[in-house]
């Protein structure tokens, strides 16, 4: 039989070890699944008639260990901005990234989530945000269809 003092040590080690790897991002996908070239996805998330902004982030390309995001849904700012909303852990620890590529038929965003530069090697909270990027675009978008890419 296993004593309460053994049974209290191994949970004093398994619970740090429990939250640091609980960290992260959920992943959640769109509407619509295309395979694309070499191992990327391209999916076409929901567009909002009425926008539901969540929680504020800025491009940062200083984010490390990034990964793909698939973004959940968008909406039209104006004619060059859209808001893509996305599930992300705890914006004290991560942040997001972004890459445009625009075409005559679709507006293509590769977003991309890491662990800001100055949460490395910090003990995060196992919360997940409902995230928001404004991404501005080179050209109208007008009725080109909206592509997330991971």
């Amino acid at each position: 039989m296993i004593s309460i003092r053994a049974a209290r040590a191994a949970a004093i080690v398994t619970l740090p070890m429990l939250m640091a790897s609980g960290c992260g991002h959920s992943g959640s996908t769109g509407t619509q699944s295309v395979p694309a070239a070499a191992g990327t996805t391209v999916t076409t998330p929901t567009e909002q008639a009425q926008p539901q902004l969540g929680r504020r982030f800025t491009a940062n390309p200083a984010i490390v260990g990034s990964r793909p995001l698939a973004f959940d849904s968008w909406s039209r700012i104006d004619d060059h901005r859209i808001a893509v909303n996305f599930q992300i852990g705890s914006p004290d620890c991560f942040g997001v990234d972004e890459t445009t590529t625009e075409t005559t038929g679709a507006v293509t965003i590769a977003l991309r989530a890491g662990t800001l530069p100055e949460a490395v090697g910090r003990m995060c909270a196992m919360i997940e945000v409902f995230g928001t990027l404004e991404v501005q675009l080179a050209q109208p978008l007008g009725n080109r269809k909206v592509n997330s890419s991971t």
